[in-house]
């Protein structure tokens, strides 16, 4: 499991990141707002522990702007705001859990094991966006009510577009999450199998399903 930890002190960063290390956990440590989006365009975590007073910005304000980019990975806020307000206005702006500092490092321990817990079982079943459903479970995808055949690297690429609608996906964070690695990055093969996937799905021409930002990546539009 890969943990992003946006927390600018560093002892309380450091106890962090250790702490976690010793349970097994893949750990980023980022001391900044600038820090944080560039580490989670990158790469993918499965969870986000997050500082609100940061030296260049409100971790509230960063958070809005992630869940408004289409970025869904469960946050704990981590603050040394303890206010009723400050709690419910981190929660209402898209956290799925909220502790305040001081804390105890084994809470804080059971609390990222219950988002981990409940973030793995919310993943819906059926995937569906403008006339294509992807099953999860039977492992097909129907466009228009017709079946589609994908390969299973095809159906991987789908999987994580169809996840993350509208967001521009990098190239590097599509190979990690597809092939746990960058290897395709390097050999242009994602490239390829873009190019399969839009002779498969993309059928209206004035209305393209992929947009490509080059040397960036791809969005599901």
């Amino acid at each position: 499991m890969k943990i992003l930890i946006v927390e600018d002190q560093r002892r309380i960063g450091a106890f962090i990141e250790r702490a976690l290390r010793e349970h097994s956990y893949v750990v980023t440590w980022v001391r900044s707002c600038r820090e944080a989006l560039d580490a989670l365009c990158e790469s993918s975590h499965d969870a986000i522990i997050l500082d609100l007073g940061l030296p260049d910005g409100d971790g509230i304000d960063l958070l809005s702007q992630w869940r408004k980019s289409g970025f869904n990975e469960p946050v704990l806020i981590l603050s040394a705001r303890d206010a009723v307000q400050d709690r419910i206005k981190g929660l209402d702006l898209g956290a799925d859990d909220y502790l305040s500092k001081p804390f105890s490092l084994e809470e804080l321990l059971a609390r990222l094991r219950s988002l981990l817990r409940r973030q793995s079982t919310v993943k819906e079943a059926v995937l569906e966006h403008r006339g294509i459903k992807l099953d999860l479970i039977g492992h097909t995808v129907h466009l228009a009510g017709e079946p589609v055949d994908l390969t299973s690297r095809e159906f991987a690429l789908l999987e994580i577009f169809m996840q993350n609608a509208g967001r521009i996906l990098t190239r590097k964070l599509i190979c990690e999450k597809c092939w746990s690695s960058d290897h395709d990055n390097e050999t242009n093969l994602l490239d390829v199998y873009m190019s399969r996937l839009r002779s498969k799905l993309d059928t209206v021409p004035d209305r393209p399903l992929f947009k490509t930002f080059r040397g960036i990546g791809y969005q599901l539009l």
